[in-house]
């Protein structure tokens, strides 16, 4: 089974979303070099001097690296002005741009079905000459399968001898349902057997994986996705929910490497800036995370609650989550983590407080439990070794944000000031210089999100949540205050007492 990403072509018509050729680059090498995709679609030509210099760069690589048949640009029936710019740009393969109903052959090139076969060909006869691959899309198939098969199955006739490797069956605007593909892949294979059909859904109905799952029951050969699901309107088949099905549903080989679909996934959602859903299948921040304590006590007894979806399969680990309805074995879950034992009467009076907090909405994380333990329990199991004594932020229309920090450990204090891009960054960087001093170890944050209430007043209190990585291990702190700056900086200051209490295994 082949699979097509097209994250960098369409893809890249997700609203607001644009790359840049560093960035291209970049994915185009995670996909083949490490995700291992068969195929990779990664740009439209003529569309601009940028597109050119990004393909160009990306062919320079894949040719060294032996994968430059493998990148494939989407080029137009025009002659040989497609086939020119994907040559110069370095490219072996176009990906030809037809029409796939008679409605857009009719109304949008005002041509007749035997025409626009006639400037197919042209293309495909300037293509071999050029020695230069051709895959073929069918734009709007799924419509013209529909309301004109006729004209369908007389362009394929027409084609089917012409040396095309590929027929790309879209379904454009995302109107099929699993029954119909499976029809409308079935007639393509049965009457054209011989031929390699690829499958590209949209995913306007929320249809999008069962169709793909659909097709490939049925014949195709091929699938198009798109790194998180990016794509026009409601975007294409994601990629991993497509390897996820693939592998344990149809149980068709593949080449990908599934322990890189989490890489991948965070390395679109920073360049692309659109956040992947917290609850998306395989690569949100949810999915392998318990919250019923039911659940937590099914997987204590005989791993009762897991699915074929291992979260170690894709570079992930199980989590258990704190709140109203996780009680005790989600606790015990979470302070077997961090090697914290209680007895029952403590654990009783822990899970109250959980129970608590998740009662007035409070998020509570596995690095918030030795506060609580210290709190409910009046322990000293966490002792905050450092305090903020005081800063000092500028903030001035032309200049850079400049921070003064003074911080004390222990019985000792130190201070340094930094500039900054901007108020916390210009903070952290003054933090870490007294670091770097003291030649204390500190993690390095990989992730930084704001929340404000919707319908949030200027007043409104702001949670601050950072993802810090420190020797190959993620952990979560949070802050909240009505300035955002202030809820970063409690969240950091949380970090640095987990840090020093080494309450956080780190290993």
């Amino acid at each position: 089974m082949e699979i097509m990403d097209t994250t960098l072509r369409d893809g890249e018509q997700t609203t607001g979303v644009s790359f840049n050729k560093a960035e291209k680059l970049a994915i185009s090498q995670f996909l083949l070099g490490e995700m291992n995709v068969d195929r990779i679609e990664v740009a439209s030509a003529r569309v601009s001097k940028g597109e050119f210099e990004a393909v160009s760069a990306i062919t320079e690589w894949a040719d060294r690296h032996g994968y430059l048949d493998r990148v494939e640009v989407l080029g137009f029936v025009d002659g040989d002005v497609s086939l020119k710019w994907i040559q110069d740009a370095g490219g072996k393969v176009i990906n030809l741009l037809t029409k796939g109903s008679l409605k857009h052959v009719k109304n949008q090139l005002r041509k007749t079905p035997e025409e626009h076969v006639k400037d197919i060909r042209e293309v495909i006869d300037n293509a071999v000459k050029m020695g230069m691959g051709v895959n073929i899309y069918l734009e709007d198939w799924s419509n013209g399968i529909i309301q004109s098969p006729e004209y369908v199955f007389f362009i394929m006739d027409e084609l089917k001898d012409s040396g095309i490797k590929r027929f790309m069956l879209p379904d454009t605007l995302g109107i099929l349902n699993p029954l119909q593909t499976k029809e409308f892949i079935s007639q393509m294979v049965d009457k054209y057997p011989d031929l390699h059909f690829d499958f590209h859904a949209h995913n306007d109905y929320d249809l999008a994986v069962a169709n793909v799952f659909a097709a490939v029951r049925n014949g195709a050969k091929g699938v198009h996705t798109t790194v998180n699901g990016l794509g026009e309107r409601t975007g294409n088949a994601p990629l991993a929910s497509v390897l996820g099905i693939l592998n344990d549903h149809l149980k068709i080989p593949n080449n990908l490497k599934e322990s890189k679909l989490t890489k991948v996934s965070k390395l679109v959602e920073t360049i692309s800036g659109v956040r992947i859903p917290a609850n998306k299948p395989l690569v949100g921040e949810y999915v392998f995370t318990q919250c019923s304590g039911v659940h937590a006590d099914g997987d204590n007894k005989d791993n009762l609650y897991y699915n074929d979806l291992l979260p170690e399969r894709f570079g992930r680990i199980r989590k258990y989550a704190l709140g109203k309805t996780s009680g005790k074995a989600n606790i015990l879950k979470n302070l077997q983590e961090l090697g914290i034992t209680l007895t029952p009467e403590e654990m009783k009076k822990v899970t109250e407080r959980v129970i608590e907090l998740g009662d007035k909405k409070e998020s509570v994380t596995t690095e918030d439990l030795p506060y609580i333990i210290s709190d409910v329990l009046r322990s000293t199991s966490i002792d905050n070794k450092i305090k903020v004594n005081n800063y000092y932020l500028t903030l001035a229309h032309g200049l850079k944000p400049v921070a003064t920090v003074s911080i004390q450990i222990g019985d000792e204090s130190f201070q340094e000031s930094s500039v900054g891009d901007g108020q916390y960054d210009a903070f952290m960087k003054a933090l870490w210089k007294i670091y770097e001093k003291l030649e204390k170890p500190h993690p390095v944050l990989i992730d930084y999100s704001v929340t404000i209430p919707p319908g949030g007043k200027t007043n409104a209190l702001v949670e601050a949540v950072i993802i810090w990585e420190f020797e190959g291990r993620e952990f979560k702190t949070r802050g909240l205050d009505a300035d955002q700056t202030e809820a970063a900086i409690k969240a950091t200051v949380k970090m640095l007492n987990i840090m020093e209490n080494d309450t956080y295994t780190m290993s």
